[in-house]
C-alpha cells in the first residue's frame, strides 16, 4: 500500500498521546529504513478527531465481530510517519495509558527488535532492488520462538491494510503476520547503523548512510556473511531456460536450516528423494505449508501442490510475463518467496536520453551562446539498452513485434516485459526548447518520459547526457566562478576582493550570454560595489544604455553615496517622489528608484530601454503575482540582476520567482517547478535536493561570510540568548490570553482558525514585550512592568559605559515608540527608524549614527524597526545588536544583525536576543536551535507554519511554564 510522504514537521513529544490511542499498521518499503508506520482512526469511533495532516487510508475489517470472515473495506483518516520518527512513540506504547492494542503490539515488536540489535543480531543484506540494508540475524531457536509467538498475537487492526494488485473476484488479502513482523524488525534494524559517525568508522558510506545506494556488487559478500537469517523453511523459485526447446522451467528451492545445524537443500527433488539426516518428514511438511501460503499469493503455484514431488513448474508465456511484472513479484515477496533469475539472461529495459543541437545548428558566433533565444529548438534522442547493450531501432522494433517475454537476440535469449517494449517503441525522437534543454542538461535527468500513451506510473527520472556545444555550455554554467574574470575597469575606485572579482566575472558572463543572474551573497559582503564594477565593465564594452536600480526607499542614499565613492563621475539620478525626470540621461548613467515608485509609475519607467535592471533586496518581488513583480517584469532590458541576502525566506517558490524574473521561463512554470523540485525537496528528499542544487548553481551565486577565503578579516560574531522572567502582571495577562483565545481556536476551523492562531501568537509576544504594548496604553507607565525592559536597561547601562554603539531591533513599531519614550525619559539619546520615516530623515539618521561621538554628539543607541531597517543599511559603528523580540524566521533576523556585522566592521559583534523564559518565545527559540540546519537552508516558514499545528500542539507551545521540550 503506497502512502503519501510526511510533508509536515512532526513533533512526537506533543502528538504522541493522541496517536497512541489510534491503531497502527506497518507499511513496508524498499529499502526497509524508508518504511512507514501509519496511525489510523477506526471507523465510527465517536472519539476520533481529524487533524489537518490526516490523509485517507483503505483498511479491511470484520463487518461483524461474531462473523470474522465477513469483511468490508473502510476509508479512514490516517497519519503517516517515517519509521525513524515513530520509534520514540512506540518505545513507550506499552506503558502509556489508553494505548490501542494494535499500537501496543508494534511497541512490543520495537522493543524486541532493539533487543536483538543490542545483542549484535544484525546482518548486511541487499533489497530486491539491490539497495544496501540491514536485517536481524542470525537468530537462534529462542529468538525465532519469540518472533513466532509475537506474530501469533498480532491484532487484526495491526495488519488491516490489504495487499495491492489482487484480483477483484476474491476476498481481500492481508499480509501474513509472520512476514509483516519480520519486515518490521528488519526495518528497525536497517535504520540503526546509519549515523554521521558510522560512515567515518567504516571508511565508506555503503551500509552506513541514510540515502539509498545500489550495491549489487556486494550480493555475494552479504550471502557469505549471512549463513542463515532465521530457522525454518523459506522458498525460492529459480527460473531456468532450455535454449533448444525454448522451455521455461522453474524449480522449487526450499531452504531448510537452523542456527544449530545450518544446511541448504539444493531443490525440492533432493529434499523428497534424498533428505539429509534429521531433515526428512518435518522439512517436507514445512515446505508444503510454505508452498500453500505461496500459492495463495500466486495461483500458478497450486500445480506444484498436486504433484507427488513438488520439484519443478513449467510456465507458459503469459505466466512468465506475469512473473516478470512487479505486481506478482511483490505478492510473492509478501508470501516469503524469492524469485531467482539467471545471471546470463539480459532482462530489464533501460532508458536514457541524449540532448544535441540540430545538425545544421552550429554554436552562435560571438560571446552570446544564447543569441539563438531560449525558444530555439534542440533535438532530444531516446536510447534503449537491454542487459547493458544498446539496442538499434531495428532490434527494438523486432523485440516489440514479437510480443513475447522470451525472445532471441544476438544469439542469446533475453527476458523482457512486452509492455515496457511497447512503451519504448512509442517514444520517438522529439524537440526541446533551449530553455527546457538547459534545465535537463544541468540536472542530468529528465523528470518525465514524454509519450502520447504513457502509463502514468512510468514517470521515473531518465538520465540524460548533452552533446556538442550544449555540453560545453553546460560545463561553463556548472562552474559559476570558473574562468578568468574581466579586467577591473579603470573608472572603478575600489580594490575588489578575490571573491568580488569572481562575482563580477560571473555576472559579466551571464549578462553577456543574455541570461539573468541572482547574486545572493551574505549581507555585508559588497554586493553594491560588485554591481557597480559590473556596470562599468559593461560600459567599457559599449553598453551605454542606463542602468536602473530598484531598491527599498531606505537604500536610495546608500546607492547614491556608493556610486559617488566607487565610480566618481558616473551620472546618478533619483527617480523618486517629485523628482521623476528621465530626460537627458548621460551615457552609462545610473537611475535609482524604489519599489513603491515603480508600482505607481510603471508606464514611464517601461518606456525606456534599459541596459540593465537591478532589483536590490529582490525578496520584495518574491511573490510573482504581486504588483511589484509584474511591474519589474514589464521593464525592457538587455540584462537583469537580482541582489539579495535571502533568496528564500519562506519556501522555494520565492527562489523560482527570483530566477524566473532574471531569466524568464528558464525553470518552466511555477507549478512544474514545485512538482518536480520544490515539493520533493521540502518533503526531505536528498536526491531531489541535489538535483535542485545543480539546477540552481548556475543562476544563483551564494557566498557566506563563513566560507573559506571570504572576508577572513571580518571579526567574530557571538550570539547570546538572554532569558528573562515575566513580571506578575505579564504572567496574569499571558494566562488570560491563552485561556480566552485557545477556547475560540478549539471551536473554529479553516481560515478563521488560522487567523485566531496568528492573533494568539501576536498577543503573547506583545505581552512578553510589555503590558503597555498589548493594552495599547496612550500614556503608559513603563518602569517595573516588563522583565525585558528591565534587562534592556541593565544591558544599556553596561554597554554605554563602554562607549559602544548599540542597535536595538523590534518587529513592532508600537513597541519601538514605547522604547524611544522610555530611553528618552532616562536621558539616553536615541533615534528611531521605521517604515514611515521619510527617506531624507533616514539618511540623516544613518549619517548621525555612523559619526563618532566626539565629532558631533551622535546618538549611541539606534532603535530600528526590523522590517524597515533590516536590509541595506551600513551601521558598522555598532558592536552590539539587541533583538528585543524574536522574528521567527532566522533569515530575516540574520539580515538585521548584518547591519553591524559586515565589511568595514573592526570590532567583534555581540548579538543579544531577549527571550521570556517559559513562554512561547522560549519554545520557539528551542525549535529554531534544533532546526538550525533547516534554518540555514532558508526553508523555515515562520509564523505561517505554526497556524497548522493541532490544538494539542498549540496548547503545548503556548502554555506558561519553565519546562521547555528537549
Amino acid at each position: 500500500m503506497r502512502c503519501p510522504g510526511n510533508r509536515g514537521h512532526f513533533a512526537p513529544v506533543s502528538r504522541g498521546g493522541t496517536l497512541l490511542r489510534r491503531p497502527a499498521v506497518f507499511l513496508p518499503a524498499d529499502p526497509p529504513r524508508h518504511s512507514t508506520l501509519t496511525f489510523w482512526q477506526p471507523p465510527h469511533d465517536p472519539s476520533a478527531v481529524d487533524h489537518p495532516s490526516d490523509t485517507p487510508l483503505t483498511v479491511v475489517l470484520p463487518d461483524d465481530p461474531t462473523a470474522p470472515r465477513q469483511v468490508e473495506h473502510h476509508t479512514v483518516a490516517a497519519r503517516h510517519l517515517p519509521l525513524a520518527e515513530a520509534l520514540p512513540l512506540l518505545t513507550r506504547a506499552r506503558t502509556a495509558a489508553d494505548t490501542h492494542p494494535a499500537t501496543a503490539f508494534w511497541g512490543a515488536a520495537t522493543l524486541l527488535a532493539l533487543q536483538l540489535a543490542a545483542r549484535g543480531r544484525l546482518l548486511p543484506r541487499l533489497t530486491p532492488t539491490d539497495q544496501d540494508s540491514w536485517g536481524v540475524g542470525p537468530l537462534g531457536a529462542d529468538d525465532r520462538g519469540r518472533l513466532d509467538e509475537l506474530a501469533r498475537s498480532m491484532p487484526t487492526h495491526a495488519r488491516a491494510v490489504p495487499l495491492e494488485g489482487q484480483r477483484g473476484d476474491g476476498p481481500p488479502r492481508l499480509p501474513d503476520a509472520g512476514w509483516l513482523l519480520s519486515a518490521f524488525v528488519d526495518a528497525v534494524a536497517d535504520g540503526l547503523p546509519r549515523t554521521p559517525a558510522a560512515g567515518r568508522a567504516a571508511g565508506h558510506p555503503e551500509f552506513t548512510s541514510a540515502p539509498t545506494r545500489t550495491v549489487s556488487r556486494h550480493r555475494a559478500w552479504t550471502q557469505q556473511v549471512a549463513h542463515s537469517r532465521d530457522s525454518g523453511v523459506r522458498l525460492s523459485l529459480r527460473v531456468e531456460l532450455d535454449p533448444a526447446e525454448q522451455a521455461v522451467r522453474v524449480p522449487l528451492v526450499p531452504q531448510v536450516h537452523s542456527l544449530d545445524d545450518p544446511r541448504l537443500i539444493a531443490d525440492a527433488a533432493d529434499l523428497w528423494r534424498h533428505p539429509p539426516e534429521g531433515f526428512g518428514p518435518a522439512a517436507r511438511t514445512q515446505t508444503l505449508l510454505a508452498l500453500r501460503r505461496a500459492a495463495a499469493a500466486w495461483p500458478p503455484l497450486e500445480a506444484l501442490l498436486r504433484r507427488a514431488v513438488p520439484d519443478c513448474l513449467e510456465l507458459e508465456e503469459p505466466e512468465l510475463a506475469a512473473l516478470l511484472g512487479e505486481e506478482v513479484a511483490a505478492r510473492l515477496r509478501t508470501a516469503g518467496v524469492e524469485v531467482l533469475w539467471p545471471r546470463q539472461f539480459a532482462r530489464g529495459l533501460t532508458t536514457r536520453g541524449v540532448l544535441a543541437p540540430e545538425d545544421d545548428q552550429e554554436q552562435p558566433d560571438g560571446p552570446r551562446p544564447f543569441a539563438l533565444g531560449l525558444d530555439a529548438v534542440l533535438r532530444f534522442r531516446w536510447r534503449f539498452a537491454l542487459g547493458g547493450a544498446e539496442l538499434s531501432p531495428e532490434e527494438l522494433d523486432r523485440l516489440a513485434e514479437a510480443g513475447r517475454p522470451l525472445v532471441r537476440l544476438r544469439d542469446e535469449w533475453v527476458l523482457v516485459d512486452p509492455e515496457a517494449l511497447r512503451r519504448a517503441r512509442q517514444r520517438v525522437d522529439q524537440r526541446l526548447t533551449l530553455r527546457d534543454a538547459l534545465g535537463v542538461a544541468l540536472t542530468g535527468t529528465l523528470a518525465t518520459e514524454p509519450g502520447k500513451n504513457d502509463d502514468p506510473s512510468d514517470q521515473a527520472p531518465v538520465p540524460v547526457t548533452a552533446q556538442g556545444w550544449l555540453e560545453g555550455l553546460r560545463e561553463q554554467l556548472a562552474d559559476p566562478e570558473g574562468g578568468e574574470p574581466p579586467p577591473v575597469p579603470e573608472e572603478l575606485r575600489a580594490t575588489l576582493r578575490d571573491y568580488q572579482r569572481r562575482g563580477v566575472g560571473w555576472l559579466h558572463r551571464m549578462t553577456s550570454w543574455g541570461l539573468g543572474a541572482c547574486l545572493a551573497d551574505d549581507m555585508g559582503l559588497g554586493k553594491t560595489v560588485t554591481l557597480i564594477a559590473l556596470h562599468l565593465t559593461r560600459k567599457a564594452e559599449g553598453h551605454t544604455a542606463p542602468t536602473l536600480v530598484v531598491c527599498p526607499a531606505s537604500l536610495l542614499g546608500n546607492w547614491e553615496r556608493e556610486i559617488a565613492r566607487f565610480a566618481p563621475g558616473t551620472p546618478v539620478r533619483r527617480f523618486h517622489q517629485q523628482a521623476r525626470d528621465l530626460d537627458g540621461l548621460g551615457e552609462g548613467a545610473f537611475v535609482l528608484t524604489t519599489y513603491g515608485t515603480l508600482r505607481v509609475d510603471r508606464e514611464r519607467l517601461a518606456a525606456t530601454r534599459w541596459g540593465m535592471v537591478v532589483a536590490d533586496e529582490a525578496q520584495h518581488a518574491k511573490n510573482p503575482r504581486s504588483a511589484t513583480a509584474r511591474a519589474l517584469r514589464a521593464l525592457p532590458t538587455d540584462a537583469r540582476v537580482a541582489l539579495t541576502g535571502t533568496p528564500v525566506e519562506n519556501n522555494l517558490s520565492e527562489l523560482w520567482a527570483l530566477v524566473d524574473w532574471a531569466t524568464p521561463g528558464v525553470w518552466g512554470s511555477l507549478a512544474a517547478f514545485r512538482a518536480r523540485h520544490a515539493d520533493p525537496v521540502e518533503a526531505g528528499d536528498p536526491e531531489a535536493a541535489q538535483r535542485l542544487a545543480r539546477l540552481t548553481r548556475p543562476f544563483v551565486l551564494r557566498r557566506r561570510k563563513s566560507d573559506p577565503g571570504v572576508a577572513p578579516e571580518l571579526p567574530p560574531k557571538t550570539l547570546t540568548d538572554r532569558a528573562v522572567s515575566l513580571t506578575v502582571e505579564q504572567t496574569g495577562l499571558y494566562e488570560a490570553v491563552v485561556r480566552e483565545l485557545m477556547g475560540r481556536i478549539q471551536d473554529s476551523g479553516g481560515l478563521a482558525r488560522r487567523g485566531l492562531v496568528v492573533k494568539l501568537l501576536t498577543a503573547l509576544k506583545q505581552v512578553c514585550n510589555h503590558p503597555a504594548q498589548y493594552l495599547a496604553e496612550t500614556e503608559p507607565v513603563l518602569e517595573g512592568r516588563s522583565g525585558k525592559l528591565e534587562l534592556l536597561d541593565e544591558l544599556l547601562d553596561t554597554l554605554l559605559a563602554e562607549e559602544a554603539g548599540v542597535l536595538v531591533f523590534t518587529q513592532y513599531v508600537a513597541m519601538g515608540r514605547l522604547l524611544a519614550l522610555h530611553l528618552g525619559r532616562r536621558g539616553i539619546p536615541v533615534r528611531f527608524l521605521h517604515g514611515s520615516t521619510p527617506v531624507a530623515e533616514r539618511d540623516r539618521m544613518v549619517r548621525e549614527f555612523q559619526e563618532h561621538p566626539e565629532a558631533g554628539g551622535a546618538p549611541p543607541v539606534f532603535l530600528l524597526s526590523l522590517r524597515a531597517a533590516g536590509t541595506g543599511l551600513n551601521l558598522t559603528r555598532a558592536s552590539h545588536v539587541v533583538h528585543y523580540d524574536r522574528w521567527w524566521n532566522p533569515a530575516v533576523e540574520d539580515q538585521a544583525t548584518d547591519r553591524a556585522h559586515r565589511i568595514g566592521q573592526q570590532r567583534p559583534v555581540q548579538v543579544h536576543r531577549l527571550i521570556a523564559e517559559g513562554t512561547v518565545e522560549d519554545r520557539i527559540a528551542e525549535l529554531l536551535r534544533r532546526k538550525a540546519e533547516l534554518a540555514d537552508s532558508v526553508l523555515g516558514a515562520g509564523d505561517a507554519a505554526l497556524t497548522e499545528l493541532s490544538d494539542e500542539e498549540l496548547a503545548d507551545l503556548v502554555r506558561l511554564g519553565q519546562e521547555v521540550p528537549a
